[in-house]
């Protein structure tokens, strides 16, 4: 028996990994993808969680900078890791929530959980659970880690069996192959 994905039978799975909420001309994009198979494309979106206590290593390292601005400096106790953590939470979960809708509204059938695991990990762990036929990741451009293939996506590629395509987000297709946008390119 052979799984051919143009018969109309069955389901094509494709994970998504994404940084942040897409938007409906990331959504046609993916979406664009897939346009000539016949089977239901389903996505299942993965999210990571943002990182509260990154922020605040983040926040303090600005922070600490106040001391030469003549600023004054936030102490940890000054800051709500709580609160801090519930918005991440709510703010990850808002993302998800848009993600899913511009997916539906470009045609899709998609279905997504925010994630506190380290994001290729999960991604790899989906793409088994679901028998993924292709990851698809998208991201800003991190042209550091890209350089050095410790991005998302080069580890992603060594660690999954299945294709894994990156896309720049907010970029179409134009731009990320012309350099016209704002990706990575000769790398």
């Amino acid at each position: 028996m052979t799984d051919d994905i143009h018969d109309g039978q069955g389901t094509y799975d494709v994970v998504l990994l994404v940084e942040q909420a897409l938007t409906p001309a990331d959504a046609r994009q993916v979406r664009s993808l897939h346009s000539e198979i016949e089977d239901q494309v389903v996505y299942h979106v993965l999210l990571p969680l943002e990182d509260a206590a990154a922020r605040v290593e983040a926040s303090m390292g600005t922070l600490g900078a106040g001391d030469l601005m003549a600023a004054p400096a936030l102490t940890m106790t000054d800051v709500d890791l709580e609160s801090l953590r519930r918005e991440c939470e709510e703010t990850s979960s808002a993302d998800l929530q848009q993600t899913l809708k511009v997916i539906d509204a470009a045609g899709g059938t998609a279905t997504g959980r925010v994630t506190s695991e380290p994001p290729v990990d999960a991604l790899a762990a989906l793409v088994t659970s679901v028998d993924a036929r292709e990851a698809i990741i998208l991201t800003r451009s991190h042209v550091v880690a890209e350089f050095f293939h410790v991005d998302w996506t080069s580890r992603a590629r060594r660690k999954l069996g299945v294709p894994v395509l990156h896309l720049i987000e907010h970029e179409n297709f134009d731009e990320q192959a012309s350099g016209t946008g704002e990706g990575v390119t000769g790398l």
